[in-house]
């Protein structure tokens, strides 16, 4: 996945080729928070993956009928294990089974790693690293902190991650331990709907002060990932474009009710 050439020291980071279908069986689940669960999965013929890729999911009815989704990867490329974080959608047709219904030692249909512009290795990138994420869009930038921390990079980052209210927060105790442990991180987690009691936090959406506060703690410009909803990734690609980001700096990767 990894190779090196000339003597400049230059790594150049191949994508994995996606597997075809495969089934892929549950280890454990384990809840994150009252709408999200995560997915531990064993899959015999992974190719592995890079921080920020995701993977198809494909369930099929006794009648035949399919459906698919795509879920980002949680697990960072380090580990041998695949897991996958999904939020429950009331009106969706593949995460309330995935979260409700599924058991350990059940198998599913899997096929990946899919994607290759939303990524980033530790092994490439050497520029400071801001991320944004809003509800579940946390994932592949959780993947993208697990890599850096189990890589042993020492590049500075930062976390400004948006949620409705505080039990909406996924990852919660994780993020906080990395950065009470990490000088070199900095996270910063507001709620859009009224805090709840002992939230110490921000309130309210992100803003430009708080994209600009970050990226002067990060030493100007950052390599900028942002994930949610489409109108959150609107939004925060604005506010980094007025911090002062060029365009070619920030990368985006947006979510629907269907998952797309």
């Amino acid at each position: 996945m990894v190779t090196r050439r000339g003597n400049s020291g230059t790594t150049v980071i191949k994508v994995p080729k996606a597997s075809a279908w495969q089934p892929a069986t549950v280890v454990c689940i384990r809840e994150e928070t009252p709408r999200v669960k995560t997915i531990r999965f064993a899959v015999s013929n992974w190719p592995g993956h890079l921080a920020g890729q995701h993977a198809d999911v494909r369930l099929t009815a006794e009648d035949g009928y399919r459906a698919e989704r795509s879920y980002s990867i949680a697990s960072p490329p380090e580990v041998s294990v695949l897991e996958l974080t999904v939020e429950r959608l009331d009106d969706g047709e593949v995460s309330p089974f995935l979260t409700g219904q599924l058991e350990p030692d059940d198998a599913i249909q899997l096929r990946g790693p899919i994607g290759g512009h939303f990524v980033w290795s530790a092994l490439e990138r050497r520029r400071s690293l801001l991320l944004v994420g809003g509800g579940s869009g946390i994932v592949p930038l959780m993947c993208m902190l697990r890599h850096r921390r189990l890589s042993g990079s020492t590049v500075p980052a930062a976390l400004l991650y948006s949620v409705r209210a505080r039990e909406d927060l996924i990852y919660h105790e994780e993020l906080t331990d990395l950065a009470r442990n990490d000088p070199r991180f900095t996270l910063r987690t507001t709620l859009t709907r009224d805090s709840a009691p002992g939230w110490s936090g921000r309130v309210g959406r992100i803003d430009l002060p708080a994209v600009q506060a970050l990226l002067e703690g990060l030493g100007g410009v950052a390599d900028s990932f942002v994930c949610g909803s489409a109108g959150f990734v609107e939004a925060a690609s604005a506010l980094l474009l007025q911090a002062g980001q060029p365009g070619d700096a920030i990368r985006t990767e947006r979510f629907g009710p269907t998952g797309t």
